[in-house]
């Protein structure tokens, strides 16, 4: 049965590095499990990697989005099992890499969430809700249908919010045919580190992205066209920095809020992964000998496959 090397966990945990790492080792190519990345000009506050820092490793789904556009968790799916094949096809290792834990999930659980209608007056029932009551009033009942689901999503992203309340309310949301298991054997590591650490490295990682210019970044997206209310600049990092142009908060605030709304992110992305099917949860905070030893019995026993 042919492999997959997933590597995931909490954010500045070095992922893309040990993934890059990896694939230089043990001829593999990336697929990106991240759902900022995969938009153009978001680069600063997504932490993209640099050409030089991927070493010559191929990478999939970065830059593949204008950030007006929209992109799905099943879409996800279905484009990275496509590059899993021309991966594959080029007899090298896939490696998928990123803490969007919830497209790792819809991989390992065979999520499908594009296979029914959308449900007009239902989602007009949601919307008048959203003008009578507020956005923050219709997340809260995605909240209460799935918290792990809502916690993937910003209020204020009222098409995205409203799609996954259809998805709970009417959708039919697993299928084991569409599980890259069914396939393949797969190992996913989930890196972390201690908290304390892991805490002072993020928040001295968004005054590296101010001063890289995430600000200009900003303002450069919206002065381009880009909709202060697209799905892409709803992600942490960039909404803040929004709400700063439009006049809400200050932008001290908003690199407070950054580093809040970052470190809150981490501590969900652990309880979240933790649901994963066969997930191994690995420490990082001194090195990565323990993730390269799972990377190593993994591959290894591929010749006794």
């Amino acid at each position: 049965m042919k492999k997959i090397l997933i590597i995931t966990g909490l954010t500045a945990t070095g992922k893309s590095g040990f993934a890059i790492d990896c694939a230089l080792k043990y001829n593999g190519e990336i697929i990106s499990c991240d759902s900022v990345q995969i938009f153009k000009g978001l680069d600063i506050g997504s932490n993209k990697n640099t050409e030089i820092q991927n070493k010559g490793v191929k990478h999939h789904l970065i830059d593949a989005l204008n950030p007006n556009e929209e992109y799905s968790v099943g879409q996800f799916v279905k484009d990275c099992k496509n590059f899993i094949d021309k991966i594959e096809g080029k007899n090298k290792l896939p490696i998928i890499t990123g803490g969007t834990g919830l497209y790792v999930k819809a991989l390992i659980n065979g999520y499908n969430f594009a296979n029914f209608a959308k449900n007009d007056e239902f989602r007009n029932t949601l919307l008048h809700y959203a003008n009578e009551y507020g956005n923050e009033y219709v997340w809260k009942i995605l909240n209460e249908f799935n918290p792990d689901l809502a916690k993937t999503v910003h209020f204020n992203n009222l098409k995205r919010v409203i799609r996954y309340i259809e998805i709970e309310k009417f959708g039919n949301k697993t299928t084991k045919n569409t599980s890259i298991l069914s396939k393949h054997n797969v190992l996913i590591l989930c890196l972390t580190k201690e908290r304390k650490l892991l805490y002072d490295q993020i928040n001295k990682r968004v005054d590296e992205m101010i001063n890289a210019g995430l600000v200009e970044e900003v303002k450069n997206l919206l002065a381009s066209g880009v909709d202060k209310n697209a799905q892409s600049l709803t992600a942490i990092g960039y909404k803040e920095i929004v709400d700063y142009f439009s006049g809400i908060i200050p932008l001290e605030r908003a690199i407070e809020l950054i580093k809040q709304h970052t470190r809150n992110y981490a501590k969900r992305q652990l309880t979240f992964m933790k649901q994963i099917e066969n997930i191994k949860i690995v420490d990082v905070t001194n090195n990565y000998d323990e993730a390269t030893k799972h990377v190593e019995k993994f591959l290894k026993e591929e010749e006794n496959d």
